[in-house]
């Protein structure tokens, strides 16, 4: 796994502490262009893992690479879905059998529209569920995702109805079509990895809040802790500056030593940032193996 990954919600306007910087990263990104510039930095910089959600951006974003594909060499796409607004938009542009037809994968669109027809009769969850991942996946086609992660509004949704299985549903499904890794993002942590330990979900790849003040951290640091200790996971830190609130170097040189943390996400706007984060990441690791 990736030791730095960079991430996307700078190109949408999604800044947790200031809504304001949000809508100035929103204006600057509107020229699809200008997010392949930064995304171009960050591999550059040497991270090319980038991990996004299926926003409709990000296929342009796709279609963008597959047209220069030696200037992308070696990128790895690590997508999260599902993106809820996108259905919802589609639906409500184009009609319900349009938007299928726009979303469903092009080669199974007779396959995924019997199942998905089975799980509006049946109530048949699994069919549900793979229906919905490989209408994600169609953007990647041909293109390197060596995870595929189940976002945080689905996952803690699941988490919380308690229906733990489709966990179990979804990670089958991604490791025997698209032979990737499952990953899962949570805003609860200590909670779901007793629920994917119970279903056969074991060591875990897992993205996280994870930060020197426990910024959207349920249950907190220690609980963080104590929970990766009971059951093994492989984490990957995000939100690591806490939007801001703790100094770059501060954030990153408390995070690298949280034993539990595998690699580290994050976003950044221009290139002079990504240097700066990478560099950063890279040196507290290094002080971190002298250290030991």
């Amino acid at each position: 796994m990736d030791r730095i990954f960079f991430g996307d919600n700078q190109f949408f306007g999604i800044n947790h502490m200031s809504e304001e910087k949000a809508r100035q990263q929103m204006m600057r990104f509107q020229d699809i262009n200008a997010i392949a510039d930064t995304l171009h930095a960050a591999y550059s910089a040497g991270v090319p893992g980038f991990m996004c959600t299926t926003h409709e951006r990000m296929i342009e974003l796709t279609q963008i690479i597959r047209r220069e594909p030696e200037k992308w060499a070696g990128l790895r796409f690590y997508p999260g879905m599902p993106y809820a607004h996108k259905y919802a938009n589609a639906v409500t542009e184009l009609g319900p059998f349009e938007a299928l037809k726009q979303f469903l994968p092009s080669g199974g669109l007779l396959d995924a529209a019997l199942r998905g027809s089975k799980a509006l009769i049946t109530r048949d969850v699994e069919s549900i569920i793979t229906l919905l991942v490989d209408a994600e996946m169609k953007a990647f086609e041909g293109l390197e995702t060596p995870i595929v992660f189940l976002q945080n509004v689905v996952t803690d949704l699941v988490l919380g109805l308690g229906y733990h299985d489709a966990f179990a549903i979804f990670s089958e499904h991604v490791k025997k079509r698209y032979k990737a890794e499952p990953g899962f993002f949570t805003m609860n942590l200590p909670m779901l990895l007793p629920a994917l330990d119970a279903v056969g979900v074991k060591n875990p790849i897992i993205c996280a809040n994870v930060n020197k003040i426990a910024f959207r951290m349920s249950g907190g640091i220690e609980a963080y802790r104590e929970a990766t200790t009971q059951r093994p996971a492989r984490v990957i830190a995000m939100s690591v500056l806490a939007s801001g609130a703790v100094p770059a170097r501060e954030a990153i040189e408390w995070v690298v030593n949280e034993p539990y943390v595998e690699s580290i996400l994050f976003g950044a706007s221009s290139r002079g940032n990504i240097e700066n984060t990478v560099s950063l990441i890279r040196e507290a690791d290094a002080k971190r193996l002298t250290a030991a």
